[in-house]
């Protein structure tokens, strides 16, 4: 089990590194980038699935320590996939609005019927174009990323609890005091409360920025 644990947390650093260069990379390149960012996901997500199956092979003393690990693995996949979803849309916005700037500079106008003096804003038109959508993408961002808050935190909260009933079970096992064990319970419950809290700013915000853009 450790060797494929191993295997697949280097997969992850290697996954880091392509998003660095994706970054830096232009043009057809950023394709292959990709590619190899999702293959290498897709084969993080399998080693999880044999880790899954050999951790019944672990010792019970050990079991919920490796449990802990490869739980770690598969909040750190997630993590990594949803960034590669969200460059992914950021680039076909990108695509969209420049196919929509080169199909309006290259659009032909004609003179009026009276042959008398055009006048075309066009860098006006050009320019309030942008803004708009430069305020969409901006909006789109925005919920992209409290989304992306959102579902980390309820992640968070899957793992905490998950540790806490780990916690209570190894408590029981070790003879840990009630007094610990209430402190453990009502940091879960503050980190509860936090977790809340946090969504309620993020919606709020969004709810700020959808209301000053929009009106």
């Amino acid at each position: 089990m450790e060797p494929l644990y191993h295997q697949t947390n280097r997969m992850l650093q290697e996954i880091e590194q392509n998003f660095q260069k994706l970054a830096q990379t232009n043009g057809p390149d950023t394709t292959n980038v990709e590619n190899d960012i999702q293959m290498k996901i897709t084969a993080a997500n399998s080693n999880c699935d044999r880790l899954d199956v050999l951790l019944y092979k672990v010792p019970a003393s050990q079991r919920p320590s490796a449990k802990m690990r490869i739980d770690q693995l598969k909040y750190d996949i997630r993590h990594l996939q949803g960034s590669l979803q969200l460059y992914r849309e950021k680039r076909q916005r990108r695509l969209v609005e420049i196919s929509e700037r080169e199909q309006l500079l290259s659009h032909r106008f004609s003179s009026n019927s009276n042959a008398t003096e055009t006048c075309l804003d066009i860098d006006y038109s050009l320019q309030h174009h942008t803004q708009l959508n430069n305020a969409h993408q901006g909006v789109d961002d925005m919920i992209a990323s409290g989304g992306n808050i959102l579902t980390s935190l309820i992640n968070q909260r899957e793992t905490l609890k998950g540790a806490q009933r780990r916690i209570h079970s190894i408590g029981s096992t070790l003879g840990l005091s009630n007094h610990t064990m209430k402190l453990i319970e009502r940091r879960f419950v503050e980190d509860k409360y936090i977790m809340l809290g946090g969504m309620g700013v993020t919606l709020l915000i969004i709810g700020l920025v959808i209301y000053f853009v929009v009106f």
